[in-house]
């Protein structure tokens, strides 16, 4: 008789073999944490229907923890079986105390690559995280081992690899393991012809996007890379690039790129609210592709109370599809907010650059026409501003980002010499940053600031002047009251404006957050801005669409209300 099973021999017979448990739990004493979880995890499979305190059940539980530790190395347990606790018939606990015995250390590596991939520095370095000789044995990580070698084969396009020998060999009594893993690879495939289907758009503005070409290595990354590619212009409603690994050709595999148009009439409407500009509603209609070059247009009507602004925006790719690209934009808008009435027409033609660093640089031409009263200012002014930006966003962790960070700037001017009215610089840019030390706390850092440089400041439209306060601005404060006033206490914007907010945020349970704020700037002309401050507490739901966030801040130099309600939803960056 097996000496493991005495102990639980006498224990059974103590406890009137045969009555059922329903709620049986276990003890585990003498393992190590990785040990102990996974004994837990081989115990919990017992079926319920099983857990009977019988001589079956004792074997199955000794069984169990054989094979538990037995993939971690441990071919000798002792396992010390007792019953604690046992409030009635149905009710007890199990107590293992359980020596695991001496580990099974690995002897032998005999992993050997054959064909190409001997010389191939992925599965060198794949290789070099592999178990080494003298770790105790761990079966998972052979069976790891075996499958990643082939996996890889599959990813570099080694079709014919297979194993001509694969065997994990334990000898326990002499307390070694060998592993042995032969691998024939054979050839290296190499990306053959790319055939489009369906595709609405000329091939060679497909072409341009491949991220291969033909004779490359074959590399499943690249179609994935590709696929996204293909995915992100918006031209397509599906994409499939696949390899034909049935037309296999010497050393090239046929690449299939099958395509559906997108619809070429899209439309979207959408509502929302803010404190900042109330109720609001959007409407859209999109050609995400207008012509076999891939031009799109996009235009868009937005319709609150304080605002409604009416936007057209065509977009023309050009040879480098992804990172290049022209811009003709044109819209008006009428505003009547605060002491600002204003009806502007705009348009601007624009060139685009994104880079690999993330950054995007962007060179303009826009006419600004506005028609326009501020406080006791009123004009018609007649702009036209060359101008570059540059910007950056950064993210990871969806629509409520554990990480990211965003950067922009952008400088514009006008001079009578090209035809503006009056003479400006104009500087604005900003940057946020969240970071967080775990899953339950994160942080958001927000700067902004900017300037208008002239000597007709009064002649400068609202939409170049600067304002502050409300839910992106400074909380506590109403949307964009923030500025110098004129006798009649009107607002008249200011010459440069400058806001910062530092927030913590702390998860409550599930998709609900607790928000802490402090939030401070100015939006004035003369050389000394009077700041404002404020600070305040909410709450954010993290929803599929970006973060809902309600906040009550209190702004310490605001006159003529204590408290202020903050309602919005859009992204954090």
């Amino acid at each position: 008789m097996d000496k493991r099973l005495i102990p639980w021999l006498v224990s059974g017979m103590m406890l009137m073999p045969g009555v059922a448990f329903a709620d049986i739990d276990f003890d585990i004493d003498g393992l190590k944490k990785p040990l102990e979880e996974n004994v837990r995890v081989y115990l919990d499979a017992i079926p319920e229907n099983e857990r009977r305190l019988n001589f079956r059940f004792q074997s199955r539980v000794t069984d169990e923890v054989s094979r538990a530790l037995q993939a971690l190395g441990y071919y000798d347990p002792t396992v010390t079986f007792t019953v604690e606790d046992k409030a009635s018939s149905d009710d007890a606990t199990v107590v293992l105390n359980i020596d695991p015995g001496p580990p099974i250390l690995i002897a032998d590596m005999d992993v050997k690559l054959e064909g190409e991939a001997e010389n191939d520095p992925a599965f060198k370095a794949l290789l070099e995280s592999a178990p080494k000789v003298g770790d105790v044995l761990n079966q998972g990580q052979y069976d790891s081992l075996k499958s990643s070698i082939q996996s890889l084969g599959i990813r570099r396009g080694y079709f014919d690899g297979e194993y001509i020998l694969s065997r994990l060999e334990v000898a326990p009594g002499l307390q070694k393991a060998y592993f042995r893993l032969h691998y024939k690879s054979g050839i290296r495939y190499h990306f053959g012809q790319i055939v489009f289907h369906d595709s609405q758009i000329n091939e060679e503005r497909l072409e341009s996007m491949l991220t291969f070409t033909e004779g490359d290595p074959y590399l499943v990354t690249d179609l994935g890379a590709y696929n996204q590619a293909l995915s992100n212009t918006g031209w397509f409603s599906s994409v499939l690039v696949e390899a034909g690994l049935d037309d296999m050709r010497d050393d090239r595999v046929p690449i299939s790129v099958s395509l559906a148009p997108a619809p070429r009439n899209q439309f979207e409407t959408g509502v929302g609210y803010s404190t900042d500009t109330g109720p609001r509603v959007k409407i859209g209609w999109k050609k995400p592709w207008f012509n076999s070059r891939g031009h799109s247009l996009n235009t868009d009507l937005y319709v609150s109370s304080p605002k409604q602004t009416l936007e057209s925006t065509y977009k023309i790719p050009l040879e480098d599809v992804q990172r290049e690209y022209y811009q003709v934009q044109v819209g008006a808008e009428n505003l009547d907010n605060n002491d600002t009435k204003s009806l502007e027409l705009t348009s601007s033609v624009s060139r685009h650059w994104k880079f690999d660093t993330g950054w995007q640089r962007s060179v303009f031409l826009r006419w600004l026409y506005s028609d326009y009263t501020q406080g006791t200012d009123s004009d018609i002014s007649n702009l036209i501003l060359p101008g570059i930006n540059f910007s950056r966003v950064r993210s990871r962790g969806g629509a409520m980002p554990y990480w990211g960070d965003k950067q922009s700037i952008t400088f514009e001017m006008a001079d009578p010499i090209w035809g503006a009215d009056i003479n400006l610089y104009r500087v604005i840019g900003q940057t946020a940053w969240i970071r967080s030390l775990n899953e339950n706390n994160r942080g958001i850092v927000r700067v902004n600031g900017g300037g208008v440089f002239t000597d007709e400041f009064e002649r400068v439209p609202p939409s170049l002047r600067f304002f502050a306060g409300g839910d992106n601005s400074i909380r506590g404060y109403s949307y964009e009251s923030i500025s110098p006033r004129d006798e009649k206490g009107n607002l008249l914007g200011g010459s440069y404006m400058a806001t910062g907010s530092l927030e913590y945020n702390y998860r409550v349970t599930g998709n609900w957050w607790a928000a802490l704020f402090v939030d401070a700037g100015d939006a004035w002309t003369t050389s000394s801005p009077s700041w404002k401050t404020s600070a305040g507490v909410g709450v954010r739901w993290e929803s599929p669409v970006g973060p809902v966030r309600f906040d009550i801040a209190h702004g310490f130099e605001n006159e003529s209300d204590d408290f202020q309600l903050h309602f919005s939803l859009g992204p954090e960056l």
